[in-house]
């Protein structure tokens, strides 16, 4: 049986997730504290033991998911994925399958659960990320000598079984089961079908990435935009690390970003746009501004984001094109003045407008070419114009 066919009950259980195009992915963590990214653990071959001794100086005062939420939600975003556990093995829930855990650290506290909570109360969709692998257990680390001997893992495939079972039973609803670490990359290893399966009977309806080794719902391209036939979603981060990390200047523009979701929405997919919080749980003041212009033009634009498809009508001479129903939208990336052409059209143009404003176009149609005219010399938006095209029937293709 697929696995569209497990997830789904009848309806498409993908549906609001193919709806949402724009998500929030959130690394936060105990690597938090050293605000050198989420791999200092690996990269810097700090043993466990004087690794776990961070938890005892976590204690994040001003971790506050309402405000993440809040945030995304302001930015256009549909849904968050929270690390719940990232490779270092530390838990930002309460378990009974490890210590380790952000209950048992300073804090006391199960941020999970505190994420949970405000998501379910603000109404927004909520996702998990797991790390499989756990540094922690013997041969996963540069200088373990038991590296590449696969038999010793057993407790650690026990551990992830156990864990992601605590996540989908103690958190009311979740949306998203995000993966990660799957190393070795051997399903059979993981018992891969049976963790997912097991995740989806107590989550029905449960969206779940393809990075536990199997295929699943969709696949996740990293920091790199690779479309594919079915559903998928890059993710990217807003600068160069995913955990925070304060020698991290090179911050994505915001254009920079739109750029990047409108290439996610013109192909299909969704964008999975990180941040690091600090490690007392605040957002880094370069990602808030950020996020607050992106949803200033998502409240203007969004109509060509939700719900997007690959549109049979483009336009790459100027940017991207989307299609919405049977509505068709042109993504100006580059604005080429009063008159927009486009060609390979194969529906009958009735009509065009500026999103933002509302300022109708005068259209010039020969055959599949286009030419939009008496539209503004310089671009109407800083960042990326929206043009409706109203067509006879839906968008198609030329010849």
């Amino acid at each position: 049986m697929s696995a569209q066919a497990v997830g789904a009950s009848g309806a498409d259980h993908m549906a609001w997730w193919k709806e949402a195009r724009f998500g929030m992915f959130v690394h936060f963590g105990l690597y938090s504290l050293d605000s050198r990214g989420e791999w200092i653990m690996y990269y810097e071959h700090v043993p466990p033991a004087e690794y776990a001794r961070r938890a005892e100086r976590f204690n994040p005062a001003r971790y506050n998911p309402r405000e993440w939420i809040a945030l995304a939600q302001d930015a256009g975003m549909r849904y968050i994925v929270l690390t719940a556990r990232h490779h270092d093995g530390f838990c930002l829930f309460d378990s009974k399958a490890s210590d380790f855990t952000s209950a048992k650290s300073a804090a006391q506290r199960d941020l999970i659960a505190e994420y949970a909570e405000a998501c379910h109360a603000m109404g927004m969709r909520m996702g998990f990320y797991y790390s499989l692998m756990d540094w922690r257990f013997p041969g996963l680390m540069p200088m373990s000598p038991a590296r590449e001997d696969q038999s010793i893992h057993a407790p650690m495939v026990e551990q992830a079984h156990a864990q992601v079972r605590e996540l989908m039973t103690n958190y009311g609803k979740v949306d998203i089961l995000w993966y990660d670490g799957c190393m070795p990359h051997d399903p059979a290893l993981w018992r891969s079908a049976e963790l997912n399966a097991m995740a989806r009977s107590l989550q029905p309806g449960i969206v779940i990435n393809n990075r536990a080794g199997l295929p699943e719902d969709y696949g996740t391209p990293e920091n790199v935009i690779v479309a594919e036939a079915r559903p998928w979603e890059a993710c990217y981060t807003m600068n160069e690390t995913w955990g925070v990390a304060e020698g991290d200047r090179n911050w994505k523009s915001v254009n920079q970003i739109l750029y990047l979701l409108a290439t996610c929405a013109s192909g299909g997919g969704n964008l999975l746009l990180n941040v690091g919080p600090e490690a007392d749980g605040r957002f880094p003041r370069e990602a808030v501004e950020r996020l607050r212009q992106v949803g200033a033009w998502m409240r203007t634009n969004g109509k060509a984001i939700y719900g997007a498809e690959r549109s049979p009508i483009g336009a790459p001479s100027v940017g991207w094109s989307t299609r919405v129903g049977d509505a068709a939208y042109l993504l100006v990336l580059r604005w080429p003045g009063s008159t927009v052409p486009f060609a390979w059209c194969g529906s009958k143009v009735r009509g065009a407008r500026l999103v933002a404003t509302g300022q109708e176009a005068r259209v010039e149609q020969k055959g599949d070419r286009v030419w939009l005219h008496d539209l503004p010399v310089y671009a109407p938006d800083p960042f990326i114009s929206v043009i409706e095209l109203a067509l006879e029937g839906e968008p198609r293709a030329a010849g």
